[in-house]
């Protein structure tokens, strides 16, 4: 928090965790780049939740990448997928990744909901507005401004390196979120803009070893802030054979049986981490002896 608790102000290094989804994923560069801004922006804004929150972005254009889903829970872990990992388009005019081409135009939705994980069905919170920028960083702040009526500024970033035999290497990834809240003075807000306008970018920052603390620091300028709560970040995801078991159970038995028949097991793959479960003839013989028995 700052500026007497007018200001609350997040930021997060994602490098490791973006580099992951990246590899999970085998993403072209500038769905990288695309799905590593989401990840940290969904990270940032799930930063107040609570134990059994969750909170699901879903970024869903007319470019090539088809959609963006990312997903983040209150203990810092966040998943993600674009729907056409493989999407690629042209550099833009200033020779970067074009990550406003690659998204298009569309809508941006943010779902926040309280205990689902443990069966708690409340209803849960949608909000949505269009796609201003594509270039995602804009997008959540719009949709905070709009939505949520909270005026913010949002920085997220993602830096790659080439590799051999076109795999895409994360170098730095990042960002921070700065709210403000109801009180802030236009001192204050006219201060930020011009300190964050003013701040170095901030992936050159974290590739030089800037910690969180150091973004805020940049971006927040002579404006003192106090750290609330310091977290690890990670990729997560709660998929595992046993869940995918579960899903299978609930096949209709007719289907079960021509997988047995025909492909002698089943795969399941989770659209979130990548992850492959394949069930062998014998675990779906078994899953078909206890949908008799039961």
């Amino acid at each position: 928090m700052a500026a007497d608790a007018t200001v609350r102000c997040m930021a997060a290094v994602t490098t490791n965790l973006v580099a992951e989804a990246v590899q999970r994923h085998a993403t072209s560069p500038t769905v990288a780049a695309a799905l590593g801004r989401t990840l940290t922006g969904t990270l940032l804004l799930g930063s107040s939740l609570k134990e059994l929150d969750r909170l699901t972005v879903q970024i869903i254009g007319d470019g090539p990448i088809g959609g963006i889903t990312a997903e983040a829970n209150a203990r810092g872990e966040v998943r993600g997928y674009a729907r056409n990992p493989e999407a690629e388009v042209p550099l833009n005019e200033t020779g970067k990744l074009d990550v406003r081409a690659v998204v298009g135009q569309g809508m941006f939705y943010v779902t926040r909901e309280s205990g689902y994980d443990i069966g708690l069905y409340r209803d849960p919170y949608r909000g949505s507005v269009p796609i201003v920028s594509g270039e995602i960083a804009e997008d959540f702040a719009y949709y905070l401004t709009k939505s949520e009526q909270i005026p913010s500024a949002v920085t997220l970033g993602v830096l790659l390196r080439a590799q051999e035999a076109r795999e895409v290497f994360v170098a730095a990834a990042g960002g921070l979120m700065i709210q403000i809240m109801p009180g802030a003075s236009e001192k204050i807000v006219e201060a930020i803009e011009t300190s964050v306008s003013r701040a170095p970018q901030t992936t050159r920052m974290i590739r030089e070893g800037a910690s969180p603390a150091d973004l805020l620091r940049a971006a927040l300028g002579d404006i003192e802030f106090e750290i609330l709560e310091e977290r690890e970040v990670s990729f997560a995801c709660p998929c595992s054979h046993e869940r995918a078991v579960s899903l299978i159970s609930s096949i209709d038995r007719a289907e079960l049986e021509s997988m047995l028949r025909e492909d002698k097991g089943a795969v399941m793959n989770c659209h979130f981490c990548n992850e492959s479960y394949r069930l062998n003839e014998a675990e779906l013989e078994n899953i078909l002896k206890q949908a008799s028995s039961a």
